[in-house]
């Protein structure tokens, strides 16, 4: 398990889970015959090499040398989904067609996070709101899960990854690699060069990859973790790259079958840092503005970040703050399941947790919050 922390949070908004789809075509007239792959052009390469120097750029700037020799990240904060009355109401209103008036209070859910995370993979972290309170920790190839509500845990943990690093600063360099082998190194992605212009004072390079998807299925409630997490790898980016820097200014992002297109606009500080996205929200049931901010240290790392999608009627936002250590070891984190707890099978376990978050879920669904559950399988 790794810290959602700002590259992914980036992608998932505010945008590495699913293999592209495969089409399958008539077999050559010669069966021992393999058809050659088609030839990139000169500009996809081009439009390739420039994504792959923003990829870099951001690695220098918003996180690269400050993170050398980091092995762990303390991380404490706040998730919270909030539905006003009003739109409760006006959905009791419209259902009935004016025959009953509603009078709720509205809907929420709020979750509260805090949890040490080492690059290498190990990591302890603690879960307590509406969606339950759960306690989920592994070192090396053990751990366990544990759940207050169900008074139950099972030792059988995702292993972590066999190439995991040691430092963050190889950990965001690998995270910035995932992206890379989505749009830069797969061939998923149509890649062109959408021309220059000058955007908000500076000289940008406009990159365009397109991998287009099914149209959005309104009657979809449910879809699987993978579909969730990995709803970026399809869709059509457009990323607004400074001239100079090489850092993104502008990127939009659409995947029509998730309902998912938003534009971030970006902006930097000393040292070509993160600063702020400021965010116009198209996605569907949640169109409107939003914010992420970032807080540096006097040792130049994130020491917290914040962030806000807002909507008529609905808000989700989150605050997180980080610190970063050297000296940290496994010892740090080590925990045992509580005295009484009974030992389930994982797949038990698992169901019993979705099925918490699936009704929780709907429960928002019906209040107005345009979100597809995870389905009870989990694949």
């Amino acid at each position: 398990m790794r810290p959602a922390l700002l590259p992914l949070l980036l992608a998932a908004s505010f945008l590495p889970a699913q293999a592209p789809t495969k089409t399958t075509k008539p077999a050559p007239a010669n069966p021992s015959a393999k058809a050659a792959p088609a030839k990139p052009t000169p500009e996809a390469e081009a439009a390739r090499q420039a994504l792959l120097q923003t990829l870099d750029a951001v690695d220098t700037g918003w996180f690269g040398q400050p993170y050398q020799g980091i092995t762990s990240v303390d991380m404490q904060g706040t998730l919270g989904i909030a539905l006003s009355g009003a739109l409760v109401n006006q959905k009791v209103d419209t259902a009935s067609q004016g025959a009953v008036k509603g009078n709720n209070q509205g809907g929420q859910a709020n979750l509260r996070v805090k949890g040490t995370y080492f690059a290498n993979g190990d990591f302890k972290t603690d879960l307590a709101g509406d969606f339950g309170t759960i306690l989920y920790t592994r070192r090396g190839n053990r751990g366990f899960i544990y759940s207050k509500e169900q008074n139950a845990y099972t030792t059988r943990v995702d292993l972590p990854p066999s190439d995991a690093p040691l430092t963050y600063m190889a950990w965001f360099r690998q995270t910035l690699n995932d992206i890379k082998a989505v749009y830069v190194d797969a061939p998923t992605f149509q890649a062109t060069l959408a021309g220059e212009e000058t955007l908000d004072g500076h000289t940008v390079q406009r990159l365009v990859f397109n991998a287009p998807t099914k149209g959005w299925d309104a009657k979809k409630r449910e879809q699987s973790m993978a579909q969730s997490l990995g709803f970026w790898k399809r869709g059509k980016l457009e990323v607004a790259v400074d001239k100079t820097t090489k850092l993104p200014v502008r990127l939009d992002f659409r995947n029509d079958e998730q309902g998912v297109q938003t534009r971030m606009d970006f902006t930097y500080g000393a040292n070509h840092r993160l600063n702020s996205v400021n965010i116009n929200n198209s996605s569907r049931g949640f169109e409107g503005p939003g914010w992420l901010r970032v807080g540096y240290g006097g040792d130049g790392r994130m020491s917290n970040v914040a962030g806000e999608l807002d909507s008529q009627d609905k808000k989700v936002s989150f605050a997180m703050d980080l610190t970063w250590s050297k000296g940290r070891t496994g010892a740090d984190i080590a925990a045992i399941p509580p005295a009484g707890a009974t030992k389930r099978g994982r797949e038990d376990m698992e169901t019993q947790l979705l099925l918490n978050l699936a009704t929780k879920i709907f429960d928002l669904q019906r209040a107005g919050l345009n979100l597809r559950a995870v389905s009870i399988s989990g694949k």
